[in-house]
């Protein structure tokens, strides 16, 4: 929702838009007539690691930077908001912790240039999101707890989580917002918004 929202403000998502955007998917006439139960947050917090660049070996501490103070921010104010509840995995480096870009590796093929540090990208990976939402899931069908679930992804990997949680009676509605999503987690939705 954050990249979605950021495509669509030109500038990282506050607490109170992404409230707004909830509003939207209780206000659908496929779920206007439930009772909202919560509202579940996932993400993976940016890392904080202290690490070195690797051309220039300057220090990086990433608990520094403007993407973990906006992030941190967002994740301060959303877990005050009503019916919010955060669900946060973990963000881990790979061993070899920086990347080549893709762009930049290409460019080199052509012609060669000494690299500079802005050619890297961290190389990371968020970990637990997906399970924590699928789990999440599975149990609220298994308890009964919830007639309807409304995500937003655009990620097929929750197709098994959509099918377990259809197969236990509760209606999936998918919201992509304007992700390009696989025809399979349309087919194992009930309702797909957009």
């Amino acid at each position: 929702m954050t990249k979605k929202l950021f495509e669509k403000h030109g500038h990282h998502a506050s607490a109170d838009e992404i409230v707004n955007e909830c509003e939207r998917l209780q206000n659908l006439p496929a779920v206007s007539d439930y009772e909202l139960l919560r509202i579940y947050y996932y993400d993976a917090p940016p890392s904080s690691e202290a690490l070195t660049r690797p051309v220039s070996r300057t220090p990086l501490k990433l608990a520094t930077t403007e993407r973990f103070r906006l992030s941190q921010s967002l994740y301060d104010q959303l877990v005050l908001k009503p019916h919010f509840a955060l669900r946060m995995g973990e963000t881990r480096l790979s061993k070899e912790k920086w990347r080549i870009k893709p762009r930049v590796a290409r460019e080199l093929t052509v012609s060669q240039r000494p690299l500079v540090d802005a050619d890297f990208d961290l190389d990371l990976s968020q970990k637990g999101v997906d399970m924590r939402i699928g789990l999440d899931m599975a149990r609220l069908a298994l308890r009964e707890t919830v007639r309807a679930v409304v995500v937003v992804t655009g990620d097929s990997d929750f197709v098994p989580a959509f099918k377990f949680v259809r197969r236990e009676g509760v209606k999936v509605i998918l919201d992509p917002l304007g992700h390009n999503v696989r025809t399979e987690l349309r087919a194992h939705s009930d309702i797909v918004i957009g």
